[in-house]
């Protein structure tokens, strides 16, 4: 088992530049801070590609982040993701640099293209990772959950290349911004074949939403099992617009049907690290753990005192919640209006 066998030092580590509408995800600079760390730790280059119909903007950004590389691919076959057109293009790319290491965000797209491109490459993929790290053979080390988040399990591809893994939005940290490095963007060249596309784009119809993605907010109040009717519902969003923040919810809020599964937090929904995380009513199961352990400040309130979610809260509070939230707002009214006063 020895990684340096294959070593390719000039494209050692390849992040995946998914864009959406000409915008650079976030996910992206969260695998150039990982990507970064790995291949210094190889002594390798950080390349990223980047597949769009058309995109010049902010591309430095990606540089400032880490990368060494951009590589551009531009066709009108790539103004809407189609998985046939990204895994030519991401396949030619990946072909071209033979890297080590290939890294894309666990999204709807990332999840989508990723799997058919290690089919193609005849190699492995380890989806879902919250860990990445060079082991002694300088190989890649991948953990991620296993058995229903129970156990975690590293997973390695000693035989094959690249070794690639999905990474879940918010899991990874991206590095502090430094205008003063400096990257090569180059353009690549690939012939599609439109022919082989099964699905074709008729109409993109954007669902509109007044509130970011939860993984993007600083304050999140999650419901659990213990606040699973409409009542209760209000009174958790009466507190997040007290907050200033925004609602989440644990698994069983979401398959009672009362909230929608893009606010659902754990191993089966969305990672998150806001500055404070309020779970109310949530017994704590490690699924749910392992998607906002990582907040700053995580409170909690349920009235089991044995629940496992007090082990992974800062500060804990047994009751019950009906009662405890209507206390909660009356002070942080009436801290609001006081502080107005002054």
């Amino acid at each position: 088992m020895n990684g340096g066998k294959f070593m390719n030092k000039e494209h050692g580590v390849v992040v995946f530049g998914e864009q959406r509408n000409g915008k650079i995800q976030s996910v992206v600079y969260e695998l150039l801070g990982k990507g970064r760390e790995l291949a210094d730790i190889l002594e390798t280059s950080l390349s990223c590609v980047v597949l769009a119909e058309n995109i010049d903007n902010n591309l430095e950004e990606l540089i400032f982040y880490g990368a060494d590389y951009i590589y551009v691919i531009k066709s009108e076959e790539l103004k809407y993701y189609q998985t046939e057109s990204y895994t030519q293009g991401m396949y030619n790319a990946i072909k071209k640099l033979n890297p080590e290491i290939c890294l894309f965000g666990a999204t709807s797209i990332g999840r989508d293209l990723a799997p058919r491109l290690s089919a193609r490459l005849k190699t492995g993929l380890t989806a879902d990772c919250t860990c990445l790290e060079i082991g002694e053979d300088k190989g890649l080390w991948m953990t991620r959950p296993a058995f229903g988040g129970n156990l975690m399990a590293t997973i390695i591809c000693p035989d094959h290349r690249p070794q690639m893994a999905t990474v879940r939005p918010s899991v990874m940290q991206k590095n502090e911004i430094d205008k003063s490095r400096k990257g090569e963007v180059i353009n690549l060249k690939v012939d599609f074949d439109s022919r082989v596309n099964r699905t074709q784009v008729i109409e993109v119809v954007n669902e509109e939403k007044n509130k970011k993605p939860i993984e993007e907010a600083k304050i999140l109040v999650a419901g659990g099992r213990g606040m699973t009717n409409k009542e209760d519902l209000k009174l958790l969003e009466e507190l997040a617009d007290s907050l200033e923040g925004q609602m989440a919810a644990s698994r069983a809020v979401v398959d009672a049907g009362l909230m929608p599964h893009d606010v659902q937090v754990g191993q089966t929904g969305k990672t998150v690290r806001p500055d404070l995380y309020l779970a109310v009513g949530i017994s704590g199961a490690i699924q749910h753990i392992a998607g906002m352990e990582d907040s700053e400040y995580i409170i909690s309130i349920n009235k089991d005192e044995e629940a496992p979610i007090f082990d992974n809260s800062d500060l804990g509070l047994v009751g019950d919640a009906k009662k405890v939230i209507p206390h909660l707002l009356f002070h942080i009214n009436k801290a609001r209006e006081e502080k107005k006063a002054l």
